[in-house]
């Protein structure tokens, strides 16, 4: 089915604002809507928040788009706010871990209860086809029904529902450093007896791909923006150990509190870098909030005592060595370059291995 068609059709029927996170099985539907009255949100829970919004203050339903992983983010504000409001939400959730579907190993829990999450918490469902023709009817029934109830539906997308996906390639190609070029320069400049948390995307994939020994990387393939936590935990309880967190725009936003935590902790041996490309990189590019943030005023006024940024290799060799020797709690934006990430490879190893030769490593004498 083509994305602008089920874009059409939803517009057909009064569905004219979307509020969401990009997904990787929703990338030509979020490419559809990108210009359109679409808000791209740090998170899923604030994504049902602004959909609340949207129908007090228009009487309007809004579509909530996202990724299955990310009702864990959503479930709240649909309990809490919608259902007690009886504010109604068309939800568009894509599929990930679907059974008997091959999957990265995050996916597979996720996908398999994804449906009966949503049973759990009284949310009407049903799976989209990719037949136009019965999509018509399918949303027809579900606008019935939420204007009848006041109660939310969701549609949940299979892979390659929608057509190949259309990349937004208008995105901060100016800068110079890519993202596999910054990960190369880390490792060259950390000492070899660092350790390194990585977030979820391309970040932890080329981590794996340039490291020479992933015993020191913990690669956080799910749980996105949870990763500086991750981080911040091990630092406090390995105080002989210098522990990295990488972290990307679109994670650190997510769940942007974390860094007052890490603050208040302070912990002289956590190194808080961010590679910032302004997108969603993996699921389609498209442009997160941080293309108008000021990161360093941020973690400067979250308590971070010292904060740099670059953009250039130059600048990020001369000032690498600055940021890791020092013994305050620091942070390193480093501007980067979206790209494709062809034949990035994924870890042969699973993530329990991965957890197991990280735990010995870090336990080592």
């Amino acid at each position: 089915m083509l994305a602008n068609d089920f874009v059409n059709i939803l517009k057909e029927y009064n569905f004219e604002a979307f509020f969401g996170v990009p997904d990787s099985l929703l990338k030509s539907f979020c490419s559809e809507i990108l210009n359109m009255e679409n808000t791209i949100t740090a998170n899923e829970g604030n994504a049902v928040a602004m959909g609340c919004g949207y129908y007090l203050s228009t009487g309007k339903i809004p579509v909530i788009y996202m990724q299955n992983s990310g009702l864990g983010n959503a479930i709240n504000p649909i309990l809490s706010l919608a259902d007690i409001y009886e504010i109604p939400l068309l939800f568009i959730i894509g599929w990930r871990g679907e059974p008997d579907i091959k999957d990265e190993p995050q996916h597979f829990k996720q996908g398999l209860l994804t449906r009966e999450l949503l049973n759990c918490i009284d949310l009407k469902n049903e799976i989209l086809s990719n037949d136009i023709n019965i999509v018509k009817k399918q949303l027809l029934t579900a606008k019935e029904y939420m204007d009848k109830t006041k109660k939310s539906f969701a549609f949940v997308v299979r892979k390659s529902t929608f057509e190949k996906e259309i990349i937004n390639k208008d995105v901060f190609q100016e800068f110079e450093l890519t993202r596999e070029m910054a990960i190369k320069t880390i490792l060259k400049l950390a000492s070899h007896d660092s350790f390194f948390v990585s977030t979820t995307g391309y970040i932890s994939r080329e981590l794996y791909k340039n490291s020479k020994d992933n015993s020191r990387n913990f690669l956080t393939v799910g749980s996105m923006g949870h990763a500086s936590s991750i981080a911040l935990s091990i630092a406090l309880n390995k105080k002989d150990k210098r522990i990295f967190c990488l972290d990307g725009d679109g994670a650190l936003l997510m769940h942007l509190g974390a860094i007052g935590t890490i603050a208040v902790k302070s912990p002289c041996n956590f190194k808080h870098i961010l590679l910032n490309n302004f997108v969603h990189n993996s699921v389609g590019s498209q442009p997160t909030s941080a293309k108008i943030m000021n990161f360093c005023e941020i973690f400067k006024g979250a308590g971070y005592k010292r904060v740099y940024t670059v953009k250039t290799q130059l600048e990020l060799e001369n000032i690498f060595p600055e940021f890791i020797k020092n013994k305050e709690l620091s942070f390193l934006e480093i501007k980067i370059r979206p790209d494709d990430a062809k034949n990035l490879p994924r870890p042969e190893k699973s993530p329990t291995e991965n957890k197991k030769a990280f735990m010995e490593k870090l336990n080592e004498k």
